[in-house]
């Protein structure tokens, strides 16, 4: 998938899911202090970023990608709803050493760290920029949404998911971490972990039939000799097909965990 289509795909989730999104940074507003100093890391197109922004008008935020594209299209996104005096951008791979960032009130770490080759190097680094009583949320999800509501697709999807799995730890990745004892570990004292568990029923927002489609999409790749060649074929269609159904469910959760440098 193309820089342009994961950016897409992660625009139309905080669409799709806004409630979740909402929900969470009001949550997270709430335990700011005035005047914050707030660092996104990962901050992909801008999602967090972008909302704590226009949450809490007087704070300062800096988002992390090592993307440029992701970046300059945060930018684009910053100016069209005003707030680019308050938010900077950093081009920065998270995996080596940081550039100076902090000291920060608020770091901001949204499905970002299951991607890092060393997520504990990441949450020390997290630590240090920090002030004494700062916090960072951690927010990470389980899998891809789900889709598909007839038995059958249910169960195809069921199959990619358990494919996908595979290939993630075979790849070094960090999903399904409990994050909790990796913060506790890194020197944080862990306030809260709150499970979202989401499920959409139709009529949905217009934009999920192409957050399903991206999303089937995404799954696709990689999945070659994963999955039988008739299942792989039947996605293909499921992915062209289905942005004229209206029958469509979003099934996905969320978890949110913050921690507080003590």
């Amino acid at each position: 998938m193309t820089h342009s289509h994961l950016g897409e795909m992660l625009d139309l989730d905080a669409e799709v899911l806004t409630e979740y999104h909402r929900d969470v940074i009001i949550w997270v507003g709430s335990l700011t202090p005035d005047r914050p100093h707030i660092i996104d890391l990962g901050a992909g197109t801008g999602t967090g970023a972008l909302a704590l922004a226009r949450q809490l008008p007087d704070a300062e935020v800096i988002a992390v990608d090592v993307s440029e594209p992701m970046l300059e299209h945060l930018r684009q996104k910053a100016r069209t709803l005003g707030v680019t005096d308050r938010i900077r951008t950093v081009q920065a791979d998270l995996d080596q050493p940081w550039p100076n960032l902090g000291p920060a009130d608020l770091v901001w770490a949204s499905a970002s760290l299951h991607h890092m080759a060393d997520p504990g190097h990441a949450l020390t680094q997290a630590l240090a920029t920090l002030r004494p009583g700062g916090v960072l949320v951690v927010t990470e999800l389980d899998s891809f949404p789900r889709f598909l509501p007839d038995e059958a697709g249910a169960a195809l999807e069921e199959r990619c998911h358990v494919a996908l799995a595979e290939l993630r730890v075979e790849a070094g990745m960090h999903m399904g971490e409990d994050w909790g004892v990796r913060l506790a570990e890194a020197g944080f004292t862990v306030e809260a972990e709150r499970h979202f568990d989401i499920a959409l029923q139709p009529p949905l927002p217009a934009a999920a039939g192409r957050y399903a489609q991206l999303s089937l999409q995404r799954m696709r790749h990689g999945l070659d000799g994963r999955l039988s060649a008739h299942d792989l074929a039947t996605l293909d269609a499921l992915a062209t097909g289905v942005l004229g159904r209206d029958d469509l469910t979003v099934r996905t959760t969320r978890t949110v965990w913050l921690a507080r440098r003590p």
